[in-house]
């Protein structure tokens, strides 16, 4: 994070509940460069997980037996770790999300990548921060729109977002500039009649994400003057109702190394578990129930209105 006297109170301490899901960066290499990426991913990252770290995570996943595996990135599936991952979780009954940016599909190599997710019964949660081309194209790049949609058709031909199909299809909005999302279950009914009208399109459910000021769409701000500005907005909409479903509670993220953070985006700061470094290697047998949450004012942008998480809005 640069430099920069934060114009918000401190965020109120949070400590850590029962483990459910395991969030593992396999590193920040992707097909695309979105302006909002928080990860500040795109093709020419290299950051990439090595054989040696799965071990580790594969280990953690046997002794601590999360519920749910989070495969993000970067686009992940360009990791050659993907595969084995997702195949070693499911044969441990584990379910696996695979954060997946739709373009992917269409890459060289990854021709039968739809089919894979679709064998291993993976369940999809997918970027598509609108349901037209225009706002999607200058977010993350001309052409991404149609890409997407194509991407989605094929994830419907195998059962994807079908009701009774048991292949979860799930969409991610987040806003295109400096305030907060709409409500997350009216944009989703517009979301559905809108895709299955103009694209043949369905799918189980719509994500709702604020954008958090780090990254990419923090150095924008600050370019325009408005890192303060987004700063109050969030605080201003504070809703202490959200603390306890923070996902940061249930979930641990880990980094392409192997390093132990809250969540998605105290990895990006650098901020460790309860300000510690530590590896996935020195917790395999450990209970991580009631310690500290690393916190700063970016976490104002999961409590803010109707609440924000990798699963969406936390409240109705």
């Amino acid at each position: 994070m640069s430099p920069h006297t934060s114009p918000v109170p401190p965020f109120p301490s949070v400590t850590r509940g029962a483990l459910e899901t395991l969030q593992v960066n396999l590193g920040y290499r992707c097909n695309q460069a979105c302006h909002h990426c928080h990860v500040d991913a795109g093709p020419q990252r290299t950051e990439e997980m090595q054989a040696e770290t799965l071990a580790a995570v594969l280990e953690f996943l046997h002794q601590q037996q999360p519920t749910t595996l989070d495969i993000t990135g970067g686009a992940p599936e360009l990791n050659a770790v993907f595969r084995p991952l997702v195949r070693a979780a499911r044969d441990l009954g584990i379910a696996v999300i695979d954060r997946c940016n739709l373009t992917i599909l269409e890459v060289a190599g990854q021709e039968d990548l739809a089919a894979f997710l679709a064998e291993q019964r993976v369940r999809v949660v997918a970027s598509l921060p609108c349901h037209g081309p225009d706002n999607v194209d200058r977010q993350r790049g001309k052409g991404v729109f149609a890409a997407s949609i194509r991407g989605l058709q094929r994830l419907n031909a195998l059962g994807y977002g079908g009701q009774d199909s048991g292949l979860q299809l799930d969409l991610v909005y987040n806003p295109v500039g400096a305030h907060l999302p709409p409500p997350q279950a009216a944009l989703e009914a517009d979301y559905r009649v809108r895709l299955r009208a103009e694209h043949g399109v369905v799918f189980n459910h719509l994500l709702t994400l604020t954008n958090q000021p780090i990254a990419r769409f923090r150095h924008a701000l600050e370019r325009d003057g408005k890192l303060d500005d987004y700063l109050r907005l969030l605080v201003a909409h504070y809703d202490a109702a959200n603390l306890p479903q923070l996902m940061c509670r249930s979930t641990l993220s880990v980094d392409w190394r192997g390093y132990l953070y809250d969540c998605d985006f105290n990895q990006m700061l650098n901020l460790p578990t309860a300000h510690t470094r530590r590896h996935l290697r020195d917790v395999l047998v450990t209970n991580l129930r009631d310690q500290p949450i690393a916190v700063a004012d970016h976490c104002y942008a999961c409590t803010a209105g109707q609440g924000s998480s990798c699963g969406g809005a936390l409240v109705a």
